[in-house]
């Protein structure tokens, strides 16, 4: 098992050197792993303050030795895909291979997609989503690529350098438990990052039975032997061991490899947030 820090890009948490001493604090406190949300406005009604996530990351390898880094996630179909080839790479080379690459549809998709004019349908995002993958890891490569598909088109281009990580910087994919797209995607590339919503659309938390069977479906569709991560997300007290350890160890003996500690400010103040990170993972 490994633990992460997950934070939001907005707010308190949109300033650089605040993310990059919590980055810090949470390779000190013994974290495994440092992940930021990607977002444009959030909710563009509340008028946050919001920050760029690569140049919070970037912050934060310069800060750390050994975290595993990465925007989780971003909407990679409202980016170009050769221009995230370009980011990754140049912090996959800047954190000395740490960087994990986690990719998803994006959230809220009428603020953060149709207030640019840009596709809000989840199939549209979804086809996106799969033709955006292609180009970006044909350019990791370093070879020359070329690409013609409904959205996307590349003519006979080579973007080096490579990534330090062979064979390619790993790639999660997050997606809304049970639907059969995100995981069919997941079982494709390295790791799966599950969400559980509602009926009214709020998320919850993932039950171990879920991880259980998650685990058994991507399993089942993968051909790829190598190594496959399941990170879930939610809350522990840091003050309370054995309360930790009741939420994650159904979970990890479910399969869940990694757990990501949300550190969403309304979960408290900065010094509250800070005072967290440094109480170290769940159950220690």
């Amino acid at each position: 098992m490994r633990y992460a820090v997950n934070l939001p890009n907005f707010g308190q948490l949109a300033d650089v050197r605040v993310v990059a001493g919590l980055a810090a604090d949470a390779e000190a406190a013994g974290w495994d792993g440092f992940f930021v949300w990607d977002h444009l406005t959030w909710v563009k009604r509340e008028l946050l303050d919001i920050a760029d996530p690569w140049m919070l990351l970037c912050g934060a390898a310069l800060a750390t030795e050994r975290l595993r880094l990465g925007p989780m996630v971003t909407p990679l179909p409202r980016r170009r895909p050769w221009k995230v080839a370009r980011e990754t790479v140049t912090l996959d080379r800047l954190s000395g291979g740490r960087l994990v690459l986690g990719v998803g549809l994006g959230w809220p998709a009428t603020d953060e997609y149709g207030s640019f004019g840009e596709p809000t349908g989840a199939a549209d995002r979804a086809a996106m989503l799969d033709e955006g993958l292609e180009v970006l890891t044909r350019l990791w490569s370093g070879q020359p690529v070329s690409f013609s598909g409904r959205y996307y088109r590349v003519d006979e281009v080579a973007l080096r350098p490579v990534p330090v990580q062979r064979p390619r910087i790993p790639i999660w994919v997050a997606g809304t438990w049970p639907l059969p797209g995100p995981l069919a995607r997941a079982a494709r590339f390295d790791g799966i990052h599950p969400l559980k919503v509602d009926a009214a659309g709020q998320l919850v938390p993932l039950a171990p039975e879920d991880v259980a069977e998650l685990v058994r479906l991507v399993g089942a569709a993968r051909t790829d032997p190598g190594p496959f991560e399941v990170m879930v997300g939610g809350e522990t007290p840091g003050d309370d061991p054995a309360a930790a350890r009741a939420v994650i160890g159904p979970l990890a003996e479910a399969g869940m490899t990694w757990w990501s500690e949300s550190l969403h400010p309304d979960r408290g103040d900065l010094d509250a947030i800070r005072r967290r990170v440094r109480q170290g993972p769940p159950g220690g």
